[in-house]
C-alpha cells in the first residue's frame, strides 16, 4: 500500500543529523514511558483524525521468544493483555481495532515488548514503528493540522517518499489457500497415515498445533485463527526415546509432544536447554523433533487461510513444499 503523504516522526532534531543522515545528537534511543512516549501516541492520534480514520487493521503480526526455553516469558503478554479477547490469542491478521487499542499496539511497539504489526487502512492511513522510536505515518491526505500540532508538541516530522517498514510483495509465488480442496487433500493425507499434526502460526513467532485425526479435521479447521499460515505434518512418533536420540549436539530445534491428556506442546531449545526439553518430552505419548534451519525440516504442504468469503487476502506467504509444488501445477492444468 503506497500512500502519498507519509513522514518520519522523531524526537531526534534534523539538525544534529549528520551528512549522511545519521542522528549524533544526546536524545536517549529508548521509550521514556512519560512525556515523550505520550507525544508519539497523541501524534499518531491527530495524523488519524486528520486522516479520518477511528479504526485500523492489524497486518503481519510479530511476536518475539514466545515458546523458548529457557527465557523468562513477557510477564504483560507482550503488552497485549486486555487490548484482544484472550490476550495473544486473540492477535490476527486482519483484526480490527478502534484507535485507542492502535495506540496501545504503538505503545508496546515503542517500548519494544516484543510485539510488533503494521496498523493500517487501505488506501487511506499507516503506521509503522521502527528501530529506535522512528514512528512512520502514512496517510492519503496533507493532514497540515497534524503536522502542526506534532511540531508544537516538540517532535519532528520529515517527509519521506515511502516508509521503509511499509509490506512489498517481491515474489510472484502463487499462495495455495487453505480452501475446500486444501482440506480435502488434508482429509486423504490424515485417512492414508501421511499427515497427523498441523502447525498454525497466527503470527510470526507465534503457533499453535494441534492433532490430525479422521475425527478432529474439521473442529480443528473451525478453531483456526483467521487468516493463519498452516502447515501440514506427518504424525507423531511413538517412540519418544528414538525421537529424543536424534537430538543433535548442538544448534536450535523445535520439540512437539503429546502429552498423556492428549495435549500438543511445543518450545524452541538449543543444547542449553536439552536436559530440559528431554525431561520435558519423556514422559510424552509421542514426539517429533523439527530442524529450524532452512530446507532440514519440510511439512507435506502449506496453505493460508482465506477470509469467510473466500478471498485470500492475507499478504504474508508460506515457503513452498514439494506438495505444495504439485499443486500448482494442477491448478495450471486445470
Amino acid at each position: 500500500m503506497h500512500l502519498p503523504y507519509v513522514h518520519r516522526v522523531t524526537k531526534y532534531d534534523p539538525a544534529d543529523r549528520d551528512e549522511h543522515g545519521h542522528y549524533t545528537g544526546d536524545e536517549d534511543t529508548v521509550s521514556d514511558h512519560g512525556e515523550v512516549e505520550a507525544s508519539y501516541l497523541r501524534a499518531v492520534a491527530v495524523f488519524a483524525a486528520d486522516s479520518g480514520v477511528d479504526r485500523l487493521a492489524v497486518r503481519e503480526p510479530q511476536v518475539s521468544g514466545l515458546a523458548r526455553l529457557g527465557a523468562e516469558p513477557p510477564g504483560d503478554g507482550f503488552g497485549l493483555d486486555g487490548l484482544f479477547p484472550g490476550g495473544l490469542a486473540g492477535v490476527h491478521d486482519g483484526a480490527e481495532v478502534p484507535l485507542a487499542i492502535a495506540l496501545e499496539l504503538v505503545r508496546a511497539m515503542l517500548r519494544e515488548d516484543g510485539v510488533w504489526c503494521r496498523l493500517e487502512v487501505e488506501g487511506a492511513f499507516a503506521v509503522h514503528v521502527g528501530w529506535d522510536q522512528y514512528l512512520y505515518i502514512g496517510s492519503s491526505r496533507p493532514c497540515e493540522a497534524a503536522l502542526a500540532h506534532t511540531r508544537r508538541s516538540g517532535l519532528f516530522p520529515e517527509r519521506l517518499d515511502a516508509s521503509p517498514y511499509a509490506f512489498e510483495d517481491e515474489e510472484e509465488i502463487v499462495q495455495r489457500p487453505a480452501d475446500d480442496e486444501f482440506w480435502a487433500d488434508v482429509c486423504g493425507e490424515v485417512a492414508d497415515d501421511r499427515a497427523g499434526v498441523l502447525e498454525e502460526t497466527y503470527a510470526d513467532g507465534g503457533s499453535r498445533w494441534h492433532r490430525l485425526t479422521s475425527d478432529t479435521v474439521g473442529a480443528v479447521r473451525a478453531a483456526l485463527a483467521p487468516r493463519a499460515r498452516l502447515a501440514v505434518w506427518p504424525p507423531l512418533s511413538a517412540d519418544v526415546d528414538a525421537v529424543l536420540g536424534t537430538l543433535p549436539a548442538d544448534g536450535l530445534v523445535e520439540g512437539v509432544w503429546e502429552d498423556a491428556e492428549g495435549t500438543l506442546h511445543s518450545a524452541l531449545a538449543d543444547e542449553e536447554d536439552f536436559p530440559e526439553l528431554i525431561a520435558r518430552m519423556s514422559g510424552a505419548r509421542a514426539a517429533a523433533l523439527m530442524s529450524v534451519y532452512a530446507g532440514e525440516s519440510v511439512p507435506l504442504c502449506t496453505a493460508v487461510l482465506p477470509d469467510s468469503d473466500g478471498v485470500l487476502r492475507a499478504r504474508w506467504r508460506t515457503e513452498p513444499t514439494p506438495g505444495d509444488r504439485d499443486w500448482a501445477r494442477r491448478r495450471t492444468r486445470g
